[in-house]
């Protein structure tokens, strides 16, 4: 299956690596963290890990290492913008439970 990025995430991404100057894309994760057990991470990406899988949205690059994309296959990565919130959204296929302040998920 794989990942996807719409194209408000890839704009922003793209928009992001311009301003910063470097890097060939970014990298999602996940790591054991709050009251369900694992949260996302994201990073910059200025080398890829050989282990990384790549997915290219355009001309974005979305990196994952193989233990996350066990957690990730058939997310959809989003930025959306409401009132004066905006940020990444993970449309995860895979979640089960999310904790009450929605930071960390359970599969």
């Amino acid at each position: 299956m794989g990942l996807s990025m719409t194209e408000q995430a890839a704009r922003h991404v793209r928009e992001t690596l311009a301003k910063r100057g470097k890097g060939q894309g970014i990298r999602i994760g996940v790591k054991t963290s709050g009251c369900s057990g694992l949260s996302y991470v994201l990073e910059f990406v200025d080398t890829p890990n050989p282990e990384d899988t790549a997915f290219t949205f355009d001309d974005v690059k979305l990196f994952v290492d193989p233990k996350s994309l066990v957690y990730l296959d058939g997310t959809e990565l989003d930025f959306t913008r409401e009132g004066l919130n905006q940020g990444f959204r993970f449309n995860n296929p895979n979640v089960k439970n999310t904790c009450g302040c929605g930071e960390s998920f359970t599969t």
